[in-house]
This record gives C-alpha cells, sequence and structure tokens, in this order.
C-alpha cells in the first residue's frame, strides 16, 4: 500500500510493473460484449462475475458517466512513386484546430501527424486516387513544420463535395492498439466502437465502454442508474510508455474535452459522485472539479486558461468541496451564454492524487508501467497488486479487448 502523502513526481514507474505474457492479451473481443468477465473489488476484497450482472452492484440512484467520443479511422497509407510506403496517422486537427469543423472541410484541411517511414517523405507531396461518394477524388498530402514528435500535414483534395470525414471514411483505417500486433481488421470497425460512439474525434476506443450493450445499458435504467455522456477525444499519447525512471520526466498528452450542461447539472443533483466508465470518463470528471476551482479563484478565465495542467492538483490543496466548483462551472457557461463546456486536460492521476468526483470505476487491465495504472493504483490506495494478481490467476484477458473490472472506492 502507498504511504498517504507520496509526492507522485517522484514515483519509481519501476514499481508498478508486473508480468503480462503475450498469450494473456486479448487479440480479438468475445463474440457477445457482455459475455466478458468481470473482477469486482471493493474494500479490499476481489470476486468475479460476468459483465451483464454489473447492475446487480449497484443500488440504484448513482449516475454513472460514459465517454462518448467515436474512434476515426486516422491512419492512411500512401504509396511514393519510389515503391516507398508511407503511414500518415491523424492526432489532432491544426487548421481548422475543432474537431467538429475540421471534419467538415471542404477541398482542404490540416492535422498534427505522426509519420511512419519519415526519412522516405523528405521533400514533395504524396497522392492517392479513390472513389468518395461516388466522386473521382484525388488527394494530395504536403508535410510541414515538425511539432514535437508530429508533424504538420496539409491535406487538400478536388472534389467541393466531399468533406473531409467522408475522405477519412474510405480512405482511412482504424488505429487499433500497436500492442494487438496484427492488422486492422473489418470486424474491427464495428468491436472497436462501443454501442453509444457519436463524436469523432478519438485515434484509441475508450475501451471500458466496449463491454456494453444496449441490454446492459437498459438493465441500469432499470435498476434506476441514471446514465449521462461527456466527450473526450482520446489521443495517440494514450499508449505512450513511461521512459522515465520517476514520472515527473513523463509529460502526459493534452485530450479535448466538452461536457454539457445538462451533464454537470446532473453531477449536481448527484452531490458530484459518479460512477466512471473508464479512465477517460474518469480523467475528465476528476479535471471538471480542477477548472471549477480555477474559475473560483479567476472567473474571467479563458478557455485556454482552464486547461488542467499536468501537476496543478498536486500544486496545492484546495479546500472547496466538488459540488461548488461544479457551480462555478455552471456560472462560466452561464456568464458566456454556453450550453457546453469546451477545453483540455493533460492531468496525470498517480498515487498521492485525492480523488474528488468518481466513487466507482468501470475499467479494463491496463499495460504494466502505464499512467493507467497509475490512476487504478491512486483510486484503490496502492492495492492494485491484489486485483492484477487475481486478474492474472483467473484466466482474465488483458488490455483493450480484454475482460473488465467495477472498482469500488473507499467511503
Amino acid at each position: 500500500m502507498e504511504e498517504k502523502n507520496i509526492d507522485p513526481r517522484h514515483i519509481r514507474i519501476r514499481d508498478y510493473n508486473y508480468p503480462l505474457p503475450d498469450e494473456r492479451i486479448a487479440k480479438y473481443p468475445l463474440p457477445v460484449r457482455d459475455q466478458s468477465k468481470l473482477l469486482v473489488y471493493r474494500n479490499g476484497a476481489v470476486s468475479e462475475d460476468v459483465f451483464t450482472a454489473l447492475p446487480d452492484y449497484l443500488t440504484g440512484g448513482e449516475l454513472m458517466i460514459f465517454n462518448n467520443t467515436k474512434v476515426i479511422q486516422a491512419r492512411m497509407h500512401f504509396r511514393k512513386e519510389t515503391g516507398a510506403l508511407i503511414e500518415v496517422f491523424c492526432l489532432e486537427p491544426a487548421a481548422p484546430s475543432d474537431y467538429a469543423q475540421n471534419f467538415q472541410q471542404t477541398e482542404h484541411t490540416a492535422w498534427l501527424c505522426m509519420i511512419g517511414n519519415l526519412k522516405k517523405w523528405k521533400e514533395g507531396t504524396l497522392k492517392r486516387e479513390m472513389t468518395v461518394k461516388g466522386f473521382p477524388v484525388t488527394l494530395t498530402a504536403t508535410r510541414g513544420e515538425c511539432r514535437g514528435t508530429s508533424h504538420w500535414v496539409d491535406f487538400a483534395w478536388d472534389r467541393p463535395e466531399v468533406t473531409f470525414a467522408d475522405i477519412l471514411e474510405v480512405f482511412g483505417e482504424l488505429p487499433i492498439p500497436p500492442y494487438l500486433n496484427r492488422e486492422t481488421q473489418e470486424s474491427d470497425k464495428e468491436t472497436y466502437q462501443t454501442v453509444y460512439s457519436k463524436i469523432k474525434g478519438s485515434v484509441a476506443a475508450p475501451t471500458a465502454g466496449l463491454h456494453f450493450t444496449p441490454r446492459v445499458l437498459e438493465a441500469l435504467k432499470s435498476k434506476g442508474v441514471e446514465l449521462e455522456e461527456l466527450t473526450l477525444h482520446v489521443g495517440a499519447g494514450t499508449f505512450k510508455p513511461v521512459k522515465s525512471e520517476e514520472i515527473e520526466g513523463h509529460e502526459m498528452h493534452t485530450e479535448y474535452i466538452s461536457v454539457k450542461r445538462e451533464t454537470i447539472e446532473s453531477l449536481i443533483a448527484h452531490q458530484a459522485r459518479a460512477v466512471a466508465v473508464g479512465t477517460t470518463s474518469v480523467r475528465t470528471l476528476e479535471s471538471l472539479y480542477h477548472i471549477g476551482v480555477k474559475l473560483a479563484e479567476n472567473p474571467e478565465a479563458t478557455e485556454e486558461e482552464l486547461r488542467v495542467r499536468q501537476w496543478q492538483p498536486y500544486e496545492k490543496e484546495s479546500g472547496i468541496p466538488p459540488v461548488e466548483a461544479l457551480r462555478h462551472i455552471l456560472a462560466y457557461l452561464d456568464r458566456y451564454g454556453m450550453e457546453t463546456l469546451h477545453t483540455s486536460t493533460q492531468i496525470i492521476i498517480a498515487p498521492g492524487y485525492k480523488y474528488r468526483i468518481v466513487k466507482a470505476m468501470v475499467t479494463n487491465f491496463h499495460q504494466p508501467q502505464s499512467t493507467l495504472l497509475l490512476l487504478v493504483s491512486a483510486f484503490v490506495h496502492g492495492d492494485w497488486k491484489t486485483i492484477y494478481d487475481y486478474a492474472l490467476s483467473h484466466d482474465f484477458r488483458f488490455l483493450s479487448y480484454g475482460d473488465s473490472s467495477l472498482l469500488f472506492g473507499q467511503e
């Protein structure tokens, strides 16, 4: 178990390692999503069930929050005249920077991209021809400046009837996680999306949600559980391993969030207590608290100033209750006549973090030495080995297409 007053910056990532044989990584999902195993952790005790039994572990009256982001077919391949194959992986929209606007662009747009086989694309324009919505389309990609580990790429095409969303639908591939060590298959287009996905923008699925089916959602509603949604667009940084010895040296990726007024009102009605589906919902909900604290200090803060920085939650203890923090967000939305909060978060949740809103979470089993394992450890007060030892010794399947867990926080 972790010390109470640990400085998260000096956590050694090697202390969050465990043996994960390749055969324990689920390469494909089960034929029926909700037949996966469910590990239940409450007050230090571990048990197991099947995922369809999830509603049985809730009393009714809870607020369960889902991330409704939709995975985009973000990976594109171009072949140069020399025969070299170049992979262009769209990470985040650059011009325009708003996801919805970017997808609706016609004729040209720009994204920040990771580029595979970069050394073979020093200059020149890549080109590919295809048929989109019945139109012959020529798509070109021109490389711009380097931005850290990504590059600015300008895309242009010759049909104003065709949007960039249309192009990705035809031309892109779904980027399944690299640790699956296999090519994307047609079946992934369905199985690597949650049944409630709506808002395009992620390059990885919020995988805890992959277990939910319409019948499980209906059973939750029948139990009296209220269901709400928010959006966090999952970035490729979610797979970025922690390379530094201490996590102080690991830079968390920035991810874009949007939360509707009604969701914040529901949270307030539930005394700022929620069951989060997936670590992306966890990170968004906990970020809301720290956004509310910022607004309490500076009601005139801009969207950029509201961005939650990586170490912000640890810099000073705030005595503001979670409900009050959420009320400050509502006041901000009222001030600017907005129905939705749009900002971004770089939050890292690690041992030493004090959870404010999330009281239970549904989550899969994460990679060794990952920031997601740190998030789980912070939630169960260091008892992650109990959970993972049980999962490893009871034939649970790991990672994105693997089994699930329901973890309850200590009251």
